[in-house]
């Protein structure tokens, strides 16, 4: 269940209260999720969510899970404690009501196209009208309005209970209206003789079992769309919760010797799991056995295949291609890395985007005033003289046409797939408000250490002197064979490449900040800066303060080699520049948005990295504090700031722009910090982020303008008599579905990294 104390939350996941998820079933529009949630806010210290567009209720501050459920079968709905492990309750929710809509609408179907046949046909030839033609109508429409549409009239009574109204009440009223008019019409001989039939053209006189076509219609139509939309939004619901499904359910574990298959929330920090070729791979470790290429792909979008062997870490929901391994787990269940970006794309639905509120504030007053609007439409057609079936009909057409589902659907469901294609392309959104500032971007502020380089130093050139480049590097190697620090570190790496054997040093003497020497076959050496050679006398030929030299200006570092009191070489070292870095840099570019390197290093260094890249503007030397002020002041210049960072010193700046995006690789400060976790170890994450934002916010546009146009047009039409109830009906359904799939072709955003084979 998802029961989050603060205590124990995942260390890159937003700190939260105390928090309990809820799987809420027979919520029909947004009016329902608002009238759950403002219910749930009355209690005291109680602070909770309801998306309808997920059908989850996220509550804060209750004493127990029960009382939640409560409160929220008492407005009328059904929900159980959501089950992060088991989805069973949801899901057979989710397919009941699919299944039970699908019956309904083939029996809706089925009765109303004959209905439309015959009433039409004996409506419009008077010769073929027999007695008790119009009863055969009735009869075959009342299994329509009364079984067919009954999810919407038990949907009115549960509101007219709870004394609030909802889109299901238009519909309801809609169809009962139209039903009864018919009735009403037959039973007392009432003409329209200036109704509108079907768009075009007059009733025929003596047709008034035409307006049972009206209320057969509008049940079909509407159970059409409830139908398809409901489809429709558990696909996108697929698409969240895709992430959640990379993981694997069981795991091989191996004690003394015997493996054994296990659920992996048997498995513990330090068992022995087994990974087979296929296989999903269960935890969060580190390699003690096997060789094998990796495929990383649906964890971060990258398309070729890692090779990982002793002593390498991987994470749980990627999958071994061809080889056996054996992995020593260190995180397991919700600690793994696969669990927290599954945690924080579920959490990215808590938080509502701010055009949310404004949605979500329209629709509470929309459904009461189209009660009125019908009401005002068919009294001022009575007054101007128009006859009662036209009021009535013309009246039908406005409560029908105005129920604002698609304005209901416009946000969440653009936001939820958005969120889902982002956790599938690498790229974590914590909140739907952070997708809403990423398109709004216009300067990408870009750490340098760690997020545009490796974050290491490597070595990149070499000057011996009287000796080759081979032996200075053994030499250096030997020396540093015991070291921790990080030059000690690359220095070790690239002598491994050059020779075979290190020799064994004694005598070590280091002199923290500046070298360390000692001997090796009798003869003194040292490895450092250029102080540490002076502190040690040791002299630099011209040649060698040249390299020197140069190196500084390049804004390398460089590591002094000495032997006895001569100094033997240079050794050059940079942060080497990741890959892809310059093309990712230039995708941004692409996209119209500025960057700005912003770091902690030397000008040199800055500049170095700056000119690779094609950055124009560089703040470097400026300290953590530093980076903050930098921020502002660009914020105060009028750019909207996003921040990309990995480390403890970047996360006040990633916390001060606009849009924070912390490196995976990164501080667990830092993630907490970002707004958006990049979880590829590509850079053109970042591009993928803004772009993905922009299309998100683009559809949100489309899907507000088409669903508050076709309100704002519509309802003038209908009540000008100029729109017959059930193209009003059809027209309605149509526009809920069409927000709901044009959210959809946000499954279609790619990469824009280009495309690599897997086994390039």
């Amino acid at each position: 269940m998802t029961h989050t104390p603060t205590a124990q939350a995942a260390p890159t996941a937003p700190s939260l209260e105390e928090r309990y998820t809820f799987d809420v079933s027979g919520m029909t529009c947004a009016a329902c999720a608002n009238r759950i949630e403002r219910k749930l806010n009355k209690l005291d210290g109680v602070s909770a969510t309801v998306n309808y567009a997920t059908e989850r209720a996220v509550v804060t501050g209750i004493t127990s899970p029960a009382q939640a459920v409560d409160v929220i079968r008492g407005a009328g709905y059904d929900a159980a404690e959501h089950d992060d492990q088991d989805d069973e309750w949801s899901r057979r929710a989710n397919e009941n009501r699919i299944v039970s809509l699908r019956r309904r609408l083939i029996t809706a179907a089925l009765l109303t196209v004959p209905l439309m046949d015959v009433t039409i046909a004996l409506a419009l030839v008077e010769q073929w009208r027999f007695p008790g033609w119009e009863l055969l109508c009735v009869l075959l429409a009342v299994p329509v309005v009364t079984w067919a549409a009954w999810p919407f009239h038990r949907a009115a009574w549960r509101n007219l209970q709870n004394r609030s109204v909802s889109m299901d009440t238009l519909v309801s009223i809609g169809i009962l209206t139209s039903f009864g008019w018919a009735l009403v019409s037959m039973l007392a001989g009432i003409d329209a003789a200036d109704g509108v039939w079907l768009g075009i053209g007059k009733v025929p006189e003596g047709a008034n079992a035409l307006y049972l076509d009206v209320a057969a219609g509008l049940t079909t139509f509407q159970l059409a769309g409830r139908y398809f939309e409901t489809r429709s939004r558990r696909r996108a619901g697929d698409v969240l919760g895709a992430l959640s499904a990379l993981g694997a359910r069981e795991a091989r574990r191996r004690r003394d010797g015997v493996e054994t298959t296990v659920p992996v929330e048997e498995l513990r920090t330090g068992d022995v799991v087994l990974v087979r070729p296929g296989e999903t791979i269960a935890v969060d470790g580190r390699i003690i056995e096997g060789t094998a290429s990796l495929d990383t792909g649906a964890m971060t979008g990258e398309s070729l295949y890692r090779t990982v062997g002793p002593g390498d870490e991987v994470i749980g929901g990627t999958v071994s291609a061809d080889g056996i391994l054996a992995l020593e787990a260190t995180r397991v269940g919700a600690h793994t890395q696969l669990a927290q970006m599954a945690a924080i794309a579920e959490q990215a639905q808590i938080r509502k985007a701010q055009v949310q509120h404004l949605v979500d504030a329209v629709v509470r007053v929309f459904v009461p005033v189209v009660l009125v609007l019908t009401v005002l439409v068919a009294l001022a057609w009575l007054l101007s003289g128009a006859d009662l079936s036209t009021a009535v009909t013309n009246g039908i057409s406005v409560l029908i046409i105005a129920c604002p589902c698609a304005l209901g659907l416009a946000t969440p469901t653009a936001l939820m797939v958005g969120v889902g294609r982002g956790a599938l392309l690498g790229v974590l959104v914590k909140g739907q408000d952070a997708l809403e500032a990423s398109g709004k971007v216009t300067t990408v502020v870009l750490d340098k250490t760690g997020t545009l380089t490796i974050g290491a130093p490597r070595v990149v050139d070499i000057h011996p002197r009287g000796v080759t480049a081979e032996q200075l590097m053994r030499l250096a190697a030997g020396v540093e064979a015991s070291s921790e620090h990080a030059i000690a570190e690359a220095i070790r790496t690239h002598a491994a490449t050059m020779v075979a054997d290190i020799p064994s040093a004694t005598e070590h003497s280091v002199s923290p900040g500046h070298g360390i020497s000692a001997t090796i076959n009798g003869e003194s050496i040292a490895v450092g800066s250029p102080a540490f050679m002076h502190e040690l006398g040791a002299l630099l030929s011209e040649a060698m303060e040249e390299a020197v030299n140069d190196a500084e200006q390049a804004g390398h570092s460089t590591a002094l080699v000495a032997r006895g009191a001569e100094v033997i070489g240079v050794v050059t070292l940079s942060d080497v520049i990741k890959k892809d870095a310059a093309d990712a840099v230039a995708a941004l570019h692409g996209l119209g948005l500025q960057t700005v390197l912003l770091t902690g290093d030397t000008p040199a260094a800055a500049e170095r990295v700056a000119g690779a890249l094609g950055i124009a503007q560089v703040r470097a030397g400026v300290l953590p504090t530093g980076k903050v002020a930098v921020i502002e002041q660009l914020q105060a210049e009028g750019h909207r700031v996003a921040m990309v960072g990995d480390g403890i010193n970047d996360a006040p700046a990633l916390a001060a722009a606009d849009l924070g995006l912390g490196i995976v690789t990164g501080t667990d400060v830092a993630l907490k910090s970002a707004d958006i976790i990049l979880v590829r170890d590509d850079l053109y994450a970042i591009a993928d982020a803004i772009t993905l934002a922009r299309a998100t916010n683009r559809t949100i546009r489309t899907n507000l303008i088409w669903a508050f146009a076709y309100n704002i047009a519509a309802i003038p039409i209908a009540a000008a008599g100029l729109l017959n109830p059930l193209i009003a009906a059809a027209a309605m359904s149509l526009s809920s579905v069409f927000v709901v799939h044009n959210s959809l072709r946000l499954q279609n955003i790619r990469s824009l990294r280009p495309h690599r084979r897997r086994d390039a």
